[in-house]
């Protein structure tokens, strides 16, 4: 094809698009040309130009166009009428986007992607806030681990959440701070127990006492079991003959085993002078300056997101 053959054709081309009839429903491509608060123009390489008016923008409050749109850019939008009244043609960005955003909710709800979203507003029983263009409501029950009385203490917060429920048909966007921080808090548990070593000291309080033994918090949420036999060098028929609830203990790392901490008051108290060469390593942590807090175990552990 000669070089005015392909001339011909892209005239022809352009001539045909600039006569292309647009219909409600229709989606369209244009490259922006204007970018304000109240509009954002689109030559729509036709005979009229394309104007998204900023309520067609998106359903997000927080959507500024002059933040998320540039000059240049290509947008992809729904035709609502052939004619605004001025000439040109009527778009919507958010239509455009609805259905796309929410095929991306059914696959975050498969993949338990994380969004960080700002909590707009509070309503019955929950907040509100938008992911992708979309409502999304946080029920009071999933927004912390622990119980929340007053959700309007969240609102402009900023939260990781996660989808629970993406229901297209009901328009239903359901979200989820609270499994984050339940996936977080079992990677940072799992973190603490990989921590302890066997032979390892310190100190915890008493925090029950059944017939068996007794269970020591030994901070940072980790509570580990002390078996009667563990307690002291003497025979005991109930834990009860030597402690009591909220007492301080020096404990030693046994074994953590399935995530649970065996712990020793005997053997942190008394280590025979005559230890073999593996008791010897533990005398390390018998010192009184080498009994070390959890939390400073701990330090510098970098848990990962």
């Amino acid at each position: 094809m000669s070089e005015e053959t392909k001339s011909m054709a892209d005239f022809e081309e352009e001539i045909n698009a600039s006569f292309r009839r647009f219909n409600a429903g229709d989606r369209v491509s244009g490259t922006v040309v204007s970018v304000e608060e109240e509009e954002v123009i689109l030559d729509l390489h036709s005979y009229a130009q394309g104007v998204i008016p900023d309520g067609e923008y998106s359903d997000d409050p927080a959507f500024h166009a002059m933040d998320e749109i540039r000059t240049g850019d290509t947008l992809t939008a729904v035709v609502l009428d052939s004619d605004d009244g001025q000439g040109r043609v009527l778009l919507s960005l958010k239509e455009a986007r609805e259905d796309e955003a929410w095929q991306k909710m059914a696959q975050a709800l498969e993949d338990k992607t994380v969004f960080t979203v700002k909590v707009l507003t509070s309503v019955n029983a929950g907040v509100v806030a938008y992911v992708e263009g979309l409502r999304g409501f946080i029920p009071a029950s999933q927004l912390a681990l622990e119980y929340v009385e007053n959700v309007d203490d969240f609102v402009g917060e900023t939260l990781d959440v996660v989808v629970i429920t993406a229901d297209l048909e009901k328009r239903r966007l359901v979200l989820s701070a609270k499994e984050v921080a339940k996936e977080r808090a079992a990677r940072e548990q799992e973190a603490r127990l990989n921590a302890l070593q066997k032979g390892f000291i310190t100190e915890g309080v008493i925090e029950r006492i059944e017939s068996y033994g007794c269970f020591v918090n030994i901070g940072e949420g980790l509570t580990g079991l002390v078996h009667i036999s563990q307690i002291c060098n003497k025979f005991l028929k109930s834990p009860n003959e030597v402690v009591k609830l909220g007492q301080r203990v020096k404990v030693k790392v046994l074994s953590v085993e399935d995530g649970k901490i065996r712990l020793s008051m005997k053997e942190a108290e008394d280590i025979a002078p005559e230890a073999d060469a593996e008791e010897e390593v533990a005398m390390e942590y018998h010192d009184e300056e080498a009994t070390t807090s959890l939390a400073g175990l701990l330090a510098g552990i970098k848990i990962e997101e």
